[in-house]
């Protein structure tokens, strides 16, 4: 075992799980990891200067020979839980390798990414690579639960005068079966991400006792609520990215349907229309979309609800706002005495430049570099990153983790049998290390 694959093994069996409430956060594991990586990347640490960002976060700057145009390369090293009841073919925090490949939770997100940049970089200070621009590393520890450590990142970077030329986070991968009917991989870099926003429903009543119902009761009214929002989906439309990714995947599919995509800028609502029929991925790609994730009624089974709520999970498609889906929603409804309350806002990031940007174009030659096979192609992530908070100092955001990843992997991500072939692991440092190379 090399040194990557043993750093790798050795941070995924730490439980570095991030809570939303910093006080119930153990603080043991990340230290561990701070060890691991201090440990197997001796150069990484001697010769960057490291700043601790908030409790568990590091900053690394690694001076290049100019600074106007710095580069900013995100991971981060916090893990969402275990379900413990899922059927893991390995304990998810073994950090088990066998038959080439390593399994447990963060080895694809993201402690995979965290494990190719510090390699990447420490092979290059091996041999006494000098980058062309100032580099920074910025490992954040809260990014499963929208944290203040990327925040505080960004303040770190401005307090010192850093306007990156561009960032580059996890997002996009190299994702095999990713479109129906395109058989090579799709490397999708991700040039903008959807907002994450939670609303409560409530509505209120009388309550009582079970053994006399009555109609419009709070939990009915929710459940009315809840089908009256599926049956009104947001309007389908295809932002630019997505037309551009369609664009490019047009060569590779059949040719009734390559036909299609290739116009799909003159054919757009036809063709938004087709992909929101086609399933749950294609149709998040088009639209805003809302998922009731929380219900909350009666505290016993005798007794009816006074207060009923459900929580819903709303991903704000490029060109939405929070504001329009809350009157999209108040619209659906069509119950003026159920609450809609705001838990939490977000709206989508900025679309980064992707057609005849430099930045955008290193890291698609790169891509080709490792990966010819690969249709290089800009996307609209569905998910969010800490990266967003990187748009207030840098108008080049970018989403891309430079691995293979099959469609069963992506499906493992935040639930169980994540992995990572450790032939794609070193795939992904070599990348890295080309991107680094290629800076100037």
């Amino acid at each position: 075992m090399d040194r990557a694959e043993a750093a790798l093994q050795a941070a995924v069996t730490l439980p570095t799980i991030a809570h939303t409430d910093p006080t119930q956060v153990d603080p043991a594991p990340f230290e561990a990891l701070h060890d691991v990586l201090r440990t197997r990347f001796p150069l990484l640490h001697d010769q960057l200067a490291l700043t601790r960002i908030e409790r568990h976060g590091l900053l690394f700057h690694w001076v290049g020979r100019d600074a106007d145009r710095p580069v900013v390369l995100m991971a981060h090293l916090d893990v969402v839980p275990v379900d413990e009841s899922a059927p893991w073919q390995h304990p998810p925090f073994s950090g088990a390798i066998l038959d080439g490949v390593v399994w447990g939770r963060g080895t694809l997100d993201d402690k995979g990414c965290v494990v190719a940049i510090c390699e990447a970089v420490e092979r290059l200070l091996g041999s006494g690579f000098v980058p062309a621009q100032d580099v920074w590393l910025s490992f954040g520890a809260d990014e499963e639960v929208s944290g203040g450590c990327a925040r505080a990142a960004v303040e770190a970077l401005r307090e010192r005068g850093v306007r990156p030329w561009f960032v580059l986070d996890e997002g996009g991968a190299i994702a095999g079966q990713a479109f129906p009917g395109v058989l090579p991989p799709v490397a999708v870099v991700g040039v903008a991400e959807k907002g994450t926003t939670t609303l409560v429903l409530t509505a209120e009543g009388r309550g009582g006792h079970a053994s006399t119902p009555a109609k419009n009761a709070p939990t009915a009214r929710i459940a009315r609520a809840i089908l009256r929002i599926e049956r009104s989906p947001f309007p389908a439309r295809l932002p630019a990215p997505t037309v551009e990714l369609l664009r490019r995947l047009a060569p590779h599919a059949p040719r009734a349907l390559g036909v299609v995509l290739a116009h799909a800028d003159r054919l757009g609502p036809a063709v938004a229309r087709a992909l929101a029929a086609a399933g749950p991925e294609p149709a998040a790609m088009t639209r805003t979309t809302v998922a009731v994730t929380t219900l909350s009624g009666s505290p016993a089974a005798n007794v009816l609800a006074s207060t009923a709520r459900a929580g819903l999970n709303i991903r704000v498609a490029v060109g939405d706002t929070v504001d329009g889906v809350v009157t999209h929603l108040r619209r659906a409804i069509r119950d003026k005495d159920i609450r809609i309350d705001v838990a939490h806002a977000g709206e989508p990031s900025p679309v980064s430049p992707w057609a005849g940007e430099p930045a955008y174009e290193l890291i698609e030659t790169t891509i080709a570099a490792v990966f010819p096979d690969a249709v290089p192609a800009p996307y609209v992530m569905m998910v969010a990153t800490d990266s967003r908070f990187f748009t207030t100092i840098c108008e080049r955001v970018y989403r891309f983790a430079p691995f293979r990843m099959s469609k069963e992997q992506r499906a493992s991500i935040h639930s169980y049998d994540e992995h990572l072939r450790l032939a794609d692991l070193h795939s992904g440092i070599d990348w890295y290390r080309r991107l680094l190379e290629r800076i100037a």
